[in-house]
């Protein structure tokens, strides 16, 4: 009897295998540092909108003296979620975006140090910007005890509701994912550097990302921690009470506030000095001196916190007027560097230097004036007055956010393939410039004579600065207009950019325009100097 064999069966119709990630996931679950940058840049566009919106019906309530827009209890929450919005969802994570997207390129990495770290901060992040906003959406509002959440005003009972808890938490939640944010950068620099990336070939970009990453894992975890204490006072646990209660609520949150405001600077220092150098054709002269500066400031960035308490009597104020003053020492030799970056004979005068330019002659204006509230005296005069204001907004406005226009300028080739447009570029920059110091020089004027911030309504004496300032808010929202209307005409129809359209020196340049996944297309060039796409005739310099 003859077996017979079965045929065999059919074979199963291989199932199609994608050339790549569908959209949606390359757009929320990408791994990649690239899409997740891009992702944080997104988020935060949002926030600046309406952060900026806030900020401008605040400027129309201030226009004239009296009640114009808005109600008192309004206005509260208008300032805190305008200035929570700014610092906690729009210039600390863009700082630490820059760092995501640029460091691995920039040290011949081929992916961020602990990617998945990185794309759970980005989901923290915009996550706790959702919980922050959704206290708009409680029955008593939301936040109003100041960006700062200052106990006693947060507690309980003099800011009830479900507002300012959300507020809380939020803030938590976004600040944890940054932390994660800056620890995969840190490490990236750290661990991740190409063959022949000594530490003092990392470019300026690099280094300001190090040492603003190192201040954010230094500080960010003690506000985390008093959030959670805040939360906990809210309920019920008696933690700041008394007098000693508030004192110890702003040395927890300040020993934070004071290095989120490098957090949010170096990295645009580190920009302007990318734009001047690839200008230029050269690297910083003195650049081991730059790099000492930067580790000196930061080092002393960690001892200053206590000058926002010089008013309090509960802080020695010798100290810390010390540790503050002493940072004109290396903020002056970083200033000094960047401004000898423009002594070349060979400097090109585009968009992204003249915004780099404006940067120093604006932060200059804001470096100088925290000379002023560095000192016990002179601080006692302006503490809480609109000088203080205007000294913050000339730091982080007309100094950080010029030098991420300067550096926007200068990589949107390199992260979209295409140019930006020249005509709209100037608008924005003639615009930036003239809003810029017509909404902020006069703040100047109106805190000498008396004017304390955070108040929606103030004496005919102080009319005319307040009415120049919203003046100028007017004008910046144009120059913003005009930003925003580049950024979509080059997104759709600008033209095509080739990988290194400004001549760059660093690794970069020397990947297609936007860079692929990997970052490089066959071996990363080989690194002998802090300029490696340099001629071999600077190199030595």
């Amino acid at each position: 009897m003859s077996s017979v064999i079965p045929p065999p069966p059919p074979a199963a119709t291989p199932l199609p295998v994608p050339d790549g990630p569908s959209v949606l996931s390359a757009t929320v679950a990408s791994t990649d540092h690239k899409a997740i940058a891009r992702g944080i840049g997104r988020v935060a566009a949002v926030f600046f909108l309406v952060s900026g919106v806030f900020a401008l019906l605040m400027r129309a309530e201030l226009a004239q003296p009296g009640r114009q827009v808005v109600s008192e209890g309004t206005y509260a929450e208008l300032f805190t979620m305008h200035g929570s919005g700014m610092i906690y969802l729009v210039v600390t994570p863009v700082a630490l975006a820059l760092g995501v997207y640029l460091v691995p390129l920039q040290v011949g990495a081929r992916r961020i140090a602990a990617p998945r770290a990185a794309l759970a901060g980005a989901w923290l992040y915009a996550a706790g910007g959702v919980v922050m906003f959704s206290g708009f959406l409680t029955s008593q509002g939301a936040g109003r005890a100041t960006w700062t959440g200052i106990d006693p005003l947060s507690d309980a009972v003099r800011t009830p509701g479900a507002g300012m808890d959300v507020w809380v938490l939020g803030v938590a939640i976004a600040t944890f994912g940054e932390l994660l944010l800056a620890g995969c950068v840190l490490a990236t620099a750290l661990r991740l550097r190409t063959a022949g990336m000594t530490l003092l070939r990392m470019p300026p970009l690099t280094w300001t990302l190090v040492v603003t990453c190192l201040m954010a894992v230094f500080a960010f975890p003690v506000l985390i921690v008093t959030m959670g204490l805040l939360w906990l006072e809210r309920h019920g646990v008696s933690i700041f009470r008394g007098g000693d209660g508030a004192i110890a609520y702003q040395h927890l949150f300040w020993f934070y506030g004071h290095p989120v405001v490098y957090v949010m600077f170096f990295p645009f220092v580190g920009a302007v000095a990318e734009v001047l150098t690839t200008a230029s054709g050269r690297p910083l002269r003195y650049y081991p001196l730059f790099v000492g500066s930067l580790l000196l400031f930061t080092a002393l960035s960690m001892s200053v916190w206590a000058h926002h308490m010089f008013t309090t009597g509960a802080v020695d104020v010798r100290y810390f007027a010390l540790t503050s003053t002493a940072l004109v020492v290396p903020a002056g030799l970083e200033y000094l560097e960047l401004v000898g970056a423009l002594w070349s004979r060979t400097l090109r005068l585009g968009l992204p230097v003249w915004f780099a330019i404006a940067f120093l002659v604006q932060f200059l204006v804001g470096g100088l004036s925290g000379v002023w509230v560095a000192s016990p005296a002179l601080d006692n005069h302006a503490n809480n007055s609109y000088i203080v204001v205007a000294h913050f907004h000339y730091t982080l406005f007309g100094g950080s956010l010029f030098g991420l226009f300067a550096g926007l300028y200068h990589w949107w080739p390199k992260v979209t393939g295409r140019l930006l447009g020249h005509r709209l570029g100037v608008v924005h920059l003639v615009l930036g410039v003239v809003g810029t110091n017509l909404t902020f020089l006069p703040m100047f004027f109106a805190g000498e004579h008396g004017m304390t911030r955070r108040v929606s309504d103030y004496p005919q004496r102080v009319a005319t600065p307040n009415l120049l300032s919203s003046i100028g808010a007017a004008v910046l929202a144009l120059s913003m207009a005009a930003l925003a209307l580049n950024l979509w005409r080059s997104a759709r129809h600008g033209r095509p950019a080739p990988p290194d359209p400004w001549g760059g020196l660093t690794l970069e340049w020397a990947t297609p325009s936007p860079p692929p996944r990997g970052n490089f297309v066959g071996a990363v060039p080989v690194v002998r100097s802090v300029a490696p796409l340099a001629p071999a005739a600077e190199e030595g310099r």
